[in-house]
């Protein structure tokens, strides 16, 4: 795979729209990333101006602040010389949370131009929908009338997923379906391999390969099949892709939704399909080890540290004792990924 054509870029910019975890406050360990956290953002987008108060240019209303939500979404922009690309990876679990999120963050909506699906699992893909009318509303507003969304997903959708759980299944809520999401605005691009988009800026990975012993997919999930009524094993989770830049003199910068593959699995497989010539620099999102026995954790961050990478931001499933063992094994490499931050690399 190591033909595909992915660009070096100058920047990028990574804006979380929806995490599990809140935390505006804490400053980002030196000499990872750029932070923007509360101040900044009600600096930058706070329409409320005190008057009578001292001088005061704006006030912190706690209606500003963001909420968390079970799920992902992080809106991601590269540069490269006067050229930018912006693309929607996931929309978090339900529409109010993204919509409530997108109102009080103020981000150019106008500017994405693809919307990227990780996995068909309802607490990345339940706000798609409304996120793909609000970008489509915010491009007609700019004119932008001719300008289509490409929405970008895994054209094996399950009926359902669920989980197995004391002899009994809970079934998900289904994902939107694709009539769902043309309706809403998007043009539907269905890819099961691994390919650029946008001037070859982003790379969306395809199957992920699972080679570790240890990252074994998704204990009891389980999916529908409509044709049998009847549920079946489906812990591997196969349609899981991940998005990657290469950012100039720094490396690989992986975006994961969940890492149901594993992490460790996504972060080698990154390096592959650009032939093993580029080093890795940050993985960000979702890494799957909440629920991970203890001996996981530390086989995934053992494997991590021998990537070397310069910035670890773990966010939605990642769990608490990933990140102690993270920071314990790798000091001033982690930097949580969570709501409402303007990560800047």
């Amino acid at each position: 795979m190591s033909d595909l054509n992915l660009v070096e870029i100058d920047s990028l910019e990574a804006l979380i729209i929806i995490d599990n975890e809140l935390d505006p406050i804490s400053p980002a360990a030196p000499d990872t990333v750029q932070v923007s956290g509360l101040l900044n953002t009600i600096a930058a987008t706070s329409q409320h101006v005190p008057k009578d108060r001292g001088g005061a240019i704006k006030e912190l209303q706690m209606e500003d602040i963001c909420c968390s939500a079970h799920g992902l979404s992080i809106l991601i922009t590269a540069t490269k010389g006067d050229q930018k690309h912006s693309i929607l990876f996931d929309a978090g679990p339900e529409a109010d949370a993204w919509e409530r999120n997108v109102q009080r963050l103020r981000p150019n909506l106008a500017s994405v131009e693809v919307v990227q699906l990780s996995h068909w699992h309802r607490d990345h893909s339940g706000g798609l929908a409304r996120a793909i009318q609000m970008i489509t509303e915010a491009k007609k507003a700019t004119g932008q009338t001719t300008s289509t969304l490409q929405v970008d997903l895994h054209p094996d959708r399950p009926e359902y997923r669920g989980i197995g759980f004391a002899g009994n299944v809970i079934s998900l809520q289904a994902d939107p379906t694709f009539e769902e999401l043309t309706s809403a605005g998007g043009t539907v691009d269905l890819h099961d391999e691994a390919h650029t988009v946008l001037d070859d800026f982003f790379l969306v990975s395809g199957e992920i390969p699972r080679k570790t012993p240890y990252e074994l997919g998704a204990k009891g999930a389980l999916r529908y099949d409509p044709h049998v009524e009847d549920w079946y094993s489906d812990e591997l989770i196969k349609d899981e892709r991940f998005l990657m830049c290469n950012l100039k003199d720094k490396g690989i910068v992986v975006f994961t939704g969940c890492s149901h593959a594993g992490v460790v699995n996504c972060a080698r497989h990154a390096v592959g399909l650009l032939g093993g010539s580029v080093p890795l620099h940050a993985v960000v999102g979702g890494f799957h080890l909440a629920p991970a026995e203890p001996s996981q954790v530390e086989s995934t961050v053992r494997d991590l540290k021998k990537l070397d990478p310069a910035v670890l931001l773990p966010g939605h499933c990642s769990g608490w004792r990933a990140k102690f063992a993270i920071e314990n094994s790798m000091p001033g490499t982690l930097v949580p990924c969570t709501v409402g931050v303007k990560i800047g690399f």
